[in-house]
């Protein structure tokens, strides 16, 4: 298999409903350390079907990694006129 083809297979992996362990942490970027720690403290949402090995939900973790939105200046600005207008 050529640099391409496996370029290829790894980024298609992105695409499953369900990714292991590894997987889930190149998805992120997370190293693996960081994310024993999430999913030991119950962080990030995760599943243990026979109590071991640790699957993730890709919809989940792309939740996960949007969580507490940062506004831009424009968008707080816009809220404020609003809010002084009613």
């Amino acid at each position: 298999m050529n640099k391409e083809s496996k370029k290829l297979a790894k980024d298609l992996y992105f695409l499953k409903p369900v990714l292991s362990f590894e997987e889930a942490c190149e998805y992120t970027g997370l190293s693996k350390s960081w994310m024993y720690k999430l999913t030991h403290r119950g962080d990030i949402p995760h599943y243990k079907p026979d109590g071991k090995k640790i699957y993730f939900k890709t919809t989940e973790i792309e939740n996960w990694l949007l969580r507490n939105k940062v506004s831009s200046n424009a968008e707080i600005k816009s809220k404020a006129a609003i809010h002084s207008l009613a």
